[in-house]
This record gives C-alpha cells, sequence and structure tokens, in this order.
C-alpha cells in the first residue's frame, strides 16, 4: 500500500486503513463500489468531469439543494473535478493512478486510453496497482453497447420474470444489477488486493452488469442452463416452493414463507389447521407446490381471521417466516425495532448527512462514517498539492 494515502486521507482505521483509491467512476455501480471501500477504511479520492458526477443533477428528491441520490453512494470520499482533455488536469489524473493501490471506472471500454489512464498505461508506471473496470456488457464484442441497469434488466431477462402472468414485464424498484456489480467490484478487488499482498502484483479486475446479472438470477438461471426451461413470470409466487408469495389477511397482504415441511406443519398449527399438513396433496413441499390452486383458498380463508400484523407476531413467535408488505419508512422501522440502527450521520456540524449504515459488522476494525458526501472539488486545492508537490516546494522556498 502507498505511505502518503495514510497521511493524507480521512482519519480513523479500518480493514482498509492505508489504500488509496482512485476513483474514476460515476453514477452507481462503481461509486457503490468505492462508497464501500471507504466505509472500510480506505481513502477515496473521487475524480470528476468540471460539471460533476451525473447523479448530482439526478433529483427530486433533495436534502437542502443536493440530490439524495448522489449523498446515497458518495460518503467518506474526497473530490477533485478534472478535465481531462486539458493535458495539466489529466497529468494530476495520472499521477493519483501513479500512487493508488485501486483504480476503479466506469468509462466505455478503452475511454481512458486517449488520456493515458487505460490499464496498460497505468500499469506501466504502477505494475502493483489493482485496476478494477466496470462496464454494461463487457471489453470483448459488447464493448461498444452502453451500460445502464434498466437495459440489462431487460436483456438478462429479469424483466421477463417480473410481473403479472398475464400482465406486462416490469423492471425492479431498484438498479439491482448496478448494485450487484458494484458488490462483485468489490469482492474482486479485494481478492486482488490479498494476491498482491502475497505475490507483489497487481492486476486487471473486469466486472460487467450482464455477468453479474446473469449470476443474480441464481436458481432461474440454472433452471434454463441445468434443466434446459425458460422461466416465466409468476407475479409474487414462486416456481418451486409454495407457500412462498404474499397471501390476503382480514386487512393487508402478508407474506407467507413456509419453505420446508417443518415449517409448513407450524404455519398449519398456527392457523388451526394441523390436519392439512397430514393431507398426502399438501405433505411435501413438492406437492403442496403441484397443488398450490386448491391449497391456497384453505389458507386464505383462516387468514381472514385477524389482521396481518398479528398473524405476523404469531406465525414469527412459532418459528414461520413471514412478513407484512410495508413502505421504506416501515422498513427503517422493524430495523429500529430489531436494534439494526439501520441510520448512522457521517459528517459534523452543519455538514451532518443522515445515512443508511453499512450492513457489515466488525469486532475488531467498525465501519467509520468521517466524511460527509464531498461537493465538487471540494478537496480539489489539497489534492493538486499533494499530487504536484507544489506544496512540498513552497515549503522548501520558505
Amino acid at each position: 500500500m502507498t505511505a502518503d494515502a495514510a497521511t493524507n486521507g480521512p482519519a480513523g482505521g479500518g480493514p482498509l486503513s492505508g489504500v488509496l483509491v482512485a476513483d474514476f467512476s460515476r453514477i452507481l455501480a462503481g461509486p457503490y463500489a468505492t462508497m464501500l471501500l471507504a466505509d472500510l477504511g480506505a481513502d477515496v479520492v473521487k475524480v470528476e468531469g468540471p460539471k460533476g458526477d451525473d447523479t448530482r443533477g439526478w433529483m427530486p428528491p433533495t436534502r437542502g439543494e443536493v440530490s439524495t441520490y448522489y449523498l446515497g453512494v458518495n460518503r467518506g470520499k474526497r473530490s477533485i473535478a478534472l478535465d481531462l482533455r486539458d493535458e495539466g488536469d489529466a497529468e494530476v489524473a495520472r499521477e493519483l493512478a501513479r500512487r493508488a493501490d485501486v483504480l476503479i471506472e466506469n468509462f466505455r471500454p478503452g475511454g481512458l486510453a486517449k488520456y493515458g489512464l487505460d490499464y496498460d498505461a497505468v500499469t506501466s508506471a504502477n505494475p502493483g496497482v489493482v485496476y478494477a473496470s466496470i462496464s454494461g456488457f463487457g471489453s470483448g464484442k459488447g464493448a461498444r453497447v452502453p451500460g445502464y441497469d434498466l437495459m440489462v434488466q431487460a436483456i438478462s431477462g429479469l424483466m421477463s420474470l417480473t410481473g403479472e402472468p398475464d400482465g406486462p414485464p416490469y423492471r425492479a424498484g431498484i438498479s439491482v444489477f448496478d448494485v450487484m456489480a458494484g458488490n462483485h467490484a468489490v469482492i474482486g478487488i479485494l481478492a486482488a488486493l490479498r494476491h498482491r499482498d502475497a505475490t507483489g502484483r497487481g492486476q486487471h479486475v473486469e466486472i460487467n452488469l450482464l455477468s453479474s446479472a446473469l449470476t443474480g438470477l441464481v436458481n432461474h438461471s440454472s433452471a434454463y442452463v441445468a434443466g434446459g426451461e425458460v422461466p416465466f413470470r409468476m407475479g409474487n409466487a414462486h416456481p418451486s416452493v409454495f407457500p412462498y408469495e404474499p397471501l390476503p389477511t382480514a386487512d393487508d397482504d402478508l407474506i407467507v414463507t413456509a419453505a420446508n415441511d417443518g415449517q409448513f406443519r407450524k404455519l398449519c398449527e398456527v392457523l388451526g389447521i394441523p390436519e392439512i399438513a397430514d393431507d398426502p396433496r399438501y405433505a411435501r413441499n413438492a406437492d403442496r407446490t403441484a397443488n398450490r390452486d386448491e391449497l391456497r383458498p384453505i389458507l386464505v380463508e383462516r387468514l381472514a381471521t385477524r389482521g396481518a400484523v398479528e398473524w405476523f407476531e404469531l406465525l414469527v413467535e412459532a418459528g414461520v417466516p413471514s412478513g407484512p408488505i410495508q413502505t421504506i419508512d416501515g422498513g427503517f422501522a422493524m430495523a429500529e425495532r430489531f436494534g439494526l440502527d439501520p441510520v448512522v450521520e457521517v459528517g459534523e456540524g452543519e455538514r451532518a448527512v443522515p445515512t443508511t449504515r453499512n450492513p457489515i459488522r466488525f469486532s475488531e476494525t467498525p465501519v467509520g462514517y468521517t466524511l460527509p458526501p464531498p461537493e465538487l472539488d471540494e478537496h480539489g486545492t489539497e489534492l493538486r498539492k499533494w499530487l504536484t508537490g507544489a506544496g512540498e516546494e513552497e515549503e522548501e522556498r520558505a
């Protein structure tokens, strides 16, 4: 790791303390990955164009005059604005890349070559760097295709699986494959850093959204690859398990997931129909799945006697997975109820911003929340001095 990263980055420890990350990414997948690295203690320098990351302008909603989208994926970083078309700024960027332990970028494949910031150019000056590239469809024949999450949801098949059987396909409510690719980028970077610790050699880590999507479709991908079956939309139903879907109660729908025979027996006991668990039509999961149209009305009739929250309490107490369908505020409230402390503040004073807690808990090296999402070029002056040596020259003259 670079010695000067530890002395110029944000204060605090963390398992990645002393690791310098040059972040040439923007929008979601890359910034989400680098935010996670910053949470773990890395010194992340966010390189933005003169107009800043696109998500600075993705509003509403806002907090004050700042996009909450931008705030959600950029804590823990320092910002420097560089116009890579300007040779002076490009040289600053190349110096950052020369010093970095990790460089992450999501330009179209080959897009950084004209600035001397492609993998070959960077590794010639910094052979130990872990260079991570995120693209939509890889660096081969798909390199020319722009990569946006919605495109990948469509192309991968996810949208064909989302929605009612007789309705149109739908996108997921979030950019699920951007987030997944960001997580895959972090995994790849950490593995490559481990390899560098052992060998001294860096490497190129490549992630693309379509590959993340296909592995993320898990059982549906396996149904096609291993079973030769093309899955189809089933609304909220599960193709292989029943019950595993929302069912109506006296007031609201309730998610009921009896994923094995023991859970189904407990469900029947709570609902007051223990004999159903012994019915040969429903005794095994395969039987319940095959006869779901006959079983569903039996369950719905019993669930109609109480409300969703009351059933939730009774079912969870009995060990049956279930949950009320809530809006996001309800999700945060439930996390608070369970003592998960889902909201933390990053930064101090007027710059303090509430943010969603990193989901990883460490017993020895806790996640840090030191720097709030930076303003555009907020740290540009100090970073330019550090990277150009201007500050050292002034000290020598003094």
